[in-house]
């Protein structure tokens, strides 16, 4: 693409192709870790799978220290449907479309899981109270493309959006594949070629450098949406592959297939820097964090860097508990990557430096099944049983385990939410259900590596006007490093 060309070329010499004016986002992923401290994030709040009989809400934070209303909701912009289930979020325009001064990161794109609604969420006309723009409904969807239950939404440098679509509308993973959308929120057509659909759908990353698009699987929705069942991986309902996509046409050239390696591969991240040809992805039930790479031929292989041991356990379903990394996320820089371990119930942070062989700078446990007070407990090779300290915060107890996070940009502060998805909350983490969820911030050390808690810093969404709510995923106004991609 000639235009992808221009671009990567621009974003190669740390600024954009216009002599005044540039387009959203950074020239640079290290242009972005010099951007402006966050003030805001917007959090999917949940009321669906609570049993509340309320819709699901986008809400304001305040996360800047100097202001009287720092760590509160601030706005609550309530979806006018009731059970979407929002989860993952995405911006209409991202730095791929830096060197695009018409292009402007004004949208922010809420799709409703379950629902199979996109809400179009105006951000820019007052950033600290967003207003709903436009409804993209699940039956134009269907009726289009035959896509449904959407997930993940990525900007394009054409100034389309690309949506990963899980499944068909009954629920089975056979009819998943990509949404393609257009500036304004029109439904265009599927992306991937007739025949080239994912086996299963849920996360994706494109790196046009190398004509390159790797989605990963999670499993079908008619399976999930009912809550974990171990049978069901056993029946083949949940996926191990990855899938590479030639970039930007949409036909698949190629499927890895992890195996039990890589169990339920949901978070994939390529390195920031847009001509390497290397990245991760987590393998959530596995608990392995797996690096994959180009090789001279042009096709991808994979390798496992971190495998995190299951734990013996006491009084909990299985004799054994995995660790479940559910999210991850790399620092602009490419130095550190950051991952959750949603059942063990803690944060880590590795040197990546040498990609091969990442290293353990950081630790920390904020909640998880193995907290002191906890029903459950660790056993240990000398056959005692132990449990971790997980602190407070203003009094309260820290619930769950930590799930989804979000990294400021100059990777100096980790927010972290805890509520996976309702039914699995439900399942696992019954009590946030009655409590609500939080939202904590955890201070880094970036010189020589180190996790800590900020005591000042903690979101009760237990306390929301509405009731106790699920808070899932977080984004800043003005981007972050799990949204934007440099070409």
């Amino acid at each position: 693409m000639a235009t992808e060309t221009v671009l990567a070329t621009a974003v190669s010499n740390g600024k954009s192709k216009g002599c005044c004016k540039s387009g959203p986002g950074y020239a640079t992923p290290l242009a972005a870790m010099a951007g402006p401290r966050e003030k805001l994030i917007y959090v999917t709040a949940l009321y669906s799978g609570t049993g509340r009989d309320k819709p699901d809400y986008l809400a304001t934070v305040d996360v800047d220290p100097s202001s009287p209303t720092f760590s509160s909701v601030i706005h609550r912009l309530k979806m006018p449907y009731i059970g979407d289930e929002l989860h993952h979020t995405g911006w209409n325009s991202c730095s791929s479309c830096h060197g695009d001064a018409s292009a402007d990161r004004r949208y922010l794109v809420l799709p409703g899981l379950i629902s199979g609604r996109i809400y179009a969420i105006d951000t820019k006309t007052d950033p600290k109270a967003p207003s709903l723009y436009k409804v993209v409904e699940p039956k134009e969807i269907a009726e289009k493309t035959g896509l449904a239950f959407p997930h993940t939404s990525h900007c394009l440098a054409s100034g389309d959006m690309l949506v990963s679509c899980l499944g068909d509308k009954e629920g089975n993973a056979k009819g998943n594949g990509f949404l393609l959308l257009d500036s304004d929120f029109n439904v265009k057509s599927r992306w991937d070629k007739p025949g080239h659909g994912p086996l299963f759908g849920y996360d994706f990353w494109y790196q046009p450098r190398f004509k390159t698009m790797i989605s990963t699987s999670w499993g079908a929705p008619k399976a999930f949406s009912k809550g974990f069942n171990l049978q069901h991986v056993a029946d083949g309902l949940y996926g191990s592959h990855l899938h590479i996509y030639q970039w930007p046409e949409g036909e698949m050239k190629q499927i890895i297939d992890l195996g039990n390696t890589g169990l339920l591969p949901l978070e994939i991240r390529f390195l920031h820097d847009p001509s390497k040809d290397t990245g991760y992805v987590g393998s959530a039930l596995s608990s392995n964090m797996i690096r994959f790479f180009r090789n001279s031929d042009d096709t991808w292989s994979h390798e496992v860097v971190i495998s995190v041991k299951p734990l013996k356990v006491e009084n909990w379903i299985l004799p054994e508990m995995p660790g479940l990394i559910t999210d991850f996320l790399i620092s602009l820089d490419d130095r550190f990557f950051y991952f959750v371990n949603w059942l063990h119930g803690d944060i880590r942070q590795y040197n990546i430096e040498d990609p091969k062989n990442p290293v353990l700078t950081g630790q920390i446990w904020v909640g998880g099944l193995l907290q002191k007070g906890s029903p459950y407990k660790a056993v240990g090779e000398d056959g005692n049983t132990y449990q971790f300290d997980v602190p407070q915060i203003k009094g309260k107890s820290l619930r769950a385990g930590p799930q989804m996070i979000q990294l400021s940009l100059d990777g100096k502060r980790l927010y972290a939410t805890n509520s996976l998805f309702s039914a699995w909350d439900r399942q696992f983490y019954p009590e946030i259900m009655e409590k609500g969820s939080h939202i904590i911030q955890i201070d880094v050390d970036t010189d020589k590596g180190g996790l800590t808690l900020n005591p000042d810093f903690f979101v009760d969404f237990g306390d929301e006007p509405d009731g106790p709510a699920l808070a899932h995923e977080m984004r800043y106004p003005g981007g972050d490093c799990t949204s934007d991609i440099w070409i």
